[in-house]
């Protein structure tokens, strides 16, 4: 996939910095716990997979040390600039198409990545091919067919128009190829993939202003594309983010799914 490829949540737009953010908030701590986890010391060398923004590649960082070393690539790398020193190499890189960035890496790990690669399969065979012999993949990814609701407390009007508009976005993402149900099958895809060791966990948040950050800088970045695809009006969507900004509903993400094997 290519920046022209009409991908839907577009790096260089505004509200991305805005979603990373909520991220990192969000979801840094399972990752950083999965990775500390995996064993993760000086000298590892690691590839963060479509890394998006900079705290896991900073993170990493500073747990291989100067004497480690952490490619970055994403194919939009705009927003990994200010983490572009030693022992960081950050590279324009599609790995759902090309062939991995080097060899013998420790750890490769991807991070709401897969679910949206055309080509999921060989994206996975490319990171496996990528680990040394004993090394760990972590993949981490959302299933928002696994829980689709914006609000699962579907209490009133609000909440209602939030899960319609959360509907559109999920309609949005496949359309664009993106497998909803991905996450789910992590697990046996790593066993089948010749991982051992494999294992997973899944992380839900919901109620934080970590989630309602994002729930706002999401709907405005797709706020065309919901009204173009006649999905919803442009009076709607002002007064979901309204809702939003009031702070009265309960606002989830999709469940994340970790798993993690170790190449043989």
């Amino acid at each position: 996939m290519t920046p022209s490829d009409g991908y839907l949540l577009d790096n260089r737009q505004r509200e991305a910095g805005e979603r990373f953010d909520a991220f990192a908030t969000l979801f840094d701590p399972t990752t950083f716990r999965h990775i500390e986890a995996l064993g993760i010391e000086p000298g590892w060398r690691c590839w963060e997979v479509g890394a998006g923004g900079t705290s896991v590649v900073s993170w990493l960082a500073e747990k291989a040390g100067p004497a480690g070393r952490v490619v970055a690539t994403d194919i939009d790398t705009s927003r990994l600039a200010p983490a572009g020193r030693p022992p960081v190499e950050i590279r324009v890189h599609d790995v759902g198409a090309q062939e991995p960035p080097g060899e013998g890496f420790d750890l490769v790990h991807a991070r709401l990545v897969l679910v949206h690669v055309p080509d999921r399969d060989r994206a996975l065979r490319s990171m496996i091919q990528a680990l040394r012999p004993g090394g760990w993949l972590l993949i981490e990814d959302a299933d928002p067919a696994l829980q689709p609701l914006t609000c699962p407390d579907e209490s009133g009007p609000e909440q209602r128009l939030a899960n319609r508009l959360r509907q559109g976005f999920r309609g949005l993402l496949a359309e664009r190829g993106a497998d909803l149900a991905y996450g789910r099958r992590l697990p046996r895809l790593l066993r089948e993939a010749g991982l051992h060791e494999v294992e997973a966990d899944g992380f839900f948040p919901m109620t934080s202003p970590a989630c309602t950050a994002l729930e706002a800088a999401t709907v405005r970045q797709i706020r065309s594309r919901l009204i173009d695809a006649g999905l919803a009006t442009a009076e709607e969507i002002e007064q979901h983010l309204a809702n939003v900004e009031a702070g009265g509903m309960d606002l989830t993400t999709a469940p994340m799914i970790s798993a993690w094997g170790r190449k043989a």
